[in-house]
């Protein structure tokens, strides 16, 4: 019913001449009329009819009595100005036809959109069709020539579309390999707190596998929290946290793939050789050399965040180094974990260049992380990967609906693309604000600017980056904050921003009770001028999708679990860790 709507709608455009309501100017900024050949012919109007050539705006267009949407991209696409304007894709049938490096979707959206087109000019008795000598043509050859074009274009776009779209199978091949001792030796140390200052927290706290690989909380409790998952407390005492981890902990599926190469929610961690050591990092020119993958340089950075893993200041010699200057931490660290004997045995037994436990560095202990971690949470064998094999009956028919949404009429794939499901790249999406969040380092205010706060450049605010998919339906709550509880939240988020963000209450938020945190968990809805800014950053247009289509697109999501992978891991929670610390289980 929604096409036979659009399709008529836009019949009745052309019949009764509404075009003449809506436009957009070539310097994307100015509201104009929409005007007929005619009058551009007779120099009564401009020509320059666009839409944005950036796909990273992903914004609809004014036209035909929809809401108006500024532009402010640079680039833009000159179309059809020779007859009666531009007729916006994201109205029509809501295929995206711009954008540099776009996906083979955009090609046959546009085949699909022009050839509807044609159908529509077929019906076009208006005034705005000019012949020679400026007379009026009702084109009768030249509308049935529009559809006869109209027919194959149509037929042909309708059965190539959804196949185009889809990724690549992801296989074995795409992932790093990993030595198999050393991943025996991360998985000891992942789930042992003795990597934390006071010797109270592990990886596998907020990272846990019975909870996806998370810890089921919008913002983590992190050093001096008591327990695990959603019956994690604040703490009590001199003990209790001091602060709420800024960001939601991701899930750590498929981390150990070789075409990753950005990771946290910033992505202040990528492979680059900005400080000649082969990442950029909060670390700069003090990462030491010599980590066997992305995964692997990340490993180290919770170790020495205060609120994480590392303390608070004067309580252990770990944090109390880090205070001093960030790589200070890990020889101290190393040491303590290398003197214990059963590691320090293990160390020499799984690299080849210790010979002995006093070798051992920061960069060994990462490096049996990330095997740990790469081999344990590698995932790709969901319904939906079969389906990608080949295996046709992998998805149930409201899946194959999702799917079909997924890749095209919804436009998630336009992030989520390829095999890793993720374009890696960063999106402001306007989830609700909450918690003491991240910022630059010389500003106090309690909010979280995104992506800005690593690259210092304001066109990245309120961006953050696009996350995996697999095992999606382990990993809630959703959002760089985990704002959303359910697949449905964030999904009509995504498809409406400000009015989900209207809707939206603090008891949505999971957040174990801290009184004495309060004052500040939802402090930045009271900025006005903080709110306002944030306001202005949205790179999704709202869209209108039924219920049952999100709750197709919701079953989607669910095919993306993985099988064996996620009931069968390759070790499993360890019975007990060489320091003889508490797991957490």
């Amino acid at each position: 019913m929604r096409f036979i709507d659009l399709f008529l709608g836009h019949l009745l455009d052309h019949l009764f001449q509404r075009d003449s309501r809506i436009g957009i100017a070539a310097d994307c900024g100015q509201r104009i009329p929409h005007v007929s050949a005619h009058q551009i012919g007779g120099r009564q109007a401009a020509a320059d009819f666009v839409v944005p050539a950036n796909a990273g705006l992903r914004a609809g267009m004014a036209f035909h009595g929809a809401a108006q949407v500024p532009f402010k991209g640079a680039l833009v696409v000159p179309l059809d100005t020779k007859s009666h304007g531009v007729h916006d894709a994201d109205q029509f049938l809501r295929v995206r036809i711009a954008g540099p490096g776009g996906r083979p979707q955009r090609f046959f959206g546009f085949l699909k959109l022009a050839g509807f087109h044609h159908v529509a000019r077929f019906f076009d008795f208006g005034k705005g069709r000019t012949g020679k000598n400026g007379q009026c043509d009702h084109g009768g050859f030249q509308r049935m020539f529009h559809l006869a074009l109209a027919i194959p274009l149509v037929f042909a776009t309708s059965l190539t579309a959804s196949a185009a779209d889809l990724p690549a199978p992801l296989t074995q091949d795409a992932f790093i390999p990993f030595d198999r001792k050393q991943a025996e030796l991360g998985q000891l140390l992942f789930y042992d707190k003795i990597l934390s200052g006071n010797r109270n927290i592990a990886c596998a706290t907020c990272h846990h596998p019975t909870l996806g690989t998370g810890d089921r909380l919008s913002l983590g409790i992190g050093e001096g929290g008591e327990g695990l998952g959603l019956n994690r407390t604040a703490g009590s005492g001199p003990d209790r946290i001091q602060k709420r981890i800024p960001r939601n902990a991701p899930g750590l599926w498929n981390l150990g793939a070789k075409d990753l190469h950005t990771l946290f929610h910033d992505g202040r961690l990528s492979i680059a050789d900005t400080f000649e050591n082969g990442f950029n990092s909060p670390a700069e020119e003090w990462l030491p050399e010599g980590f066997n993958s992305l995964l692997a340089a990340q490993a180290v950075f919770p170790l020495v965040a205060q609120f994480e893993m590392a303390g608070n200041l004067k309580e252990n010699e770990i944090v109390g180094a880090v205070h001093d200057r960030i790589d200070a931490a890990w020889p101290i660290m190393a040491k303590r974990v290398r003197v214990i004997p059963e590691y320090g045995r293990r160390f020499v037994e799984a690299f080849d260049h210790i010979e002995k436990p006093e070798q051992v560095t920061i960069v060994e202990i990462a490096n049996a992380l990330a095997a740990f971690q790469a081999v344990e949470w590698q995932s790709f064998d969901s319904p939906f990967d079969q389906y990608l094999q080949g295996d046709k009956t992998a998805l149930s028919d409201q899946q194959v609906r999702g799917l079909t949404l997924f890749y095209g009429k919804a436009n998630c794939a336009s992030c989520h693309s390829g095999p890793l499901l993720s374009d890696q790249k960063f999106h402001a999406l306007g989830l609700p604000p909450f918690g003491p969040g991240r910022t630059r380092i010389f500003d106090p205010m309690v909010r979280d600017v995104g992506r800005m706060g690593e690259s210092n450049r304001l066109e990245d605010a309120y961006r953050f980056r696009t996350p995996m998919l697999r095992n999606v339906e382990l990993t809630a709550p959703y959002g760089h904050n985990g704002a959303y509880a359910t697949l449905d939240g964030i999904i009509r988020h995504h498809l409406d921003p400000d009015g989900m963000l209207a809707e939206w209450k603090p008891e949505d938020a999971r957040l174990p009770a801290a009184p004495w945190l309060e004052a500040i968990d939802f402090v930045v809805w009271t900025d006005s001028r903080e709110m306002a800014r944030q306001s202005l950053f949205r790179d999704l247009p709202p869209m209108t999708l039924s219920d049952r289509e999100i709750d197709d697109i919701v079953a989607f999501m669910k095919a993306l679990t993985g099988t064996d992978s996620v009931t069968s891991p390759p070790f499993g929670i360890p019975d007990a860790v060489p320091s003889g610390l508490p797991v957490d289980r």
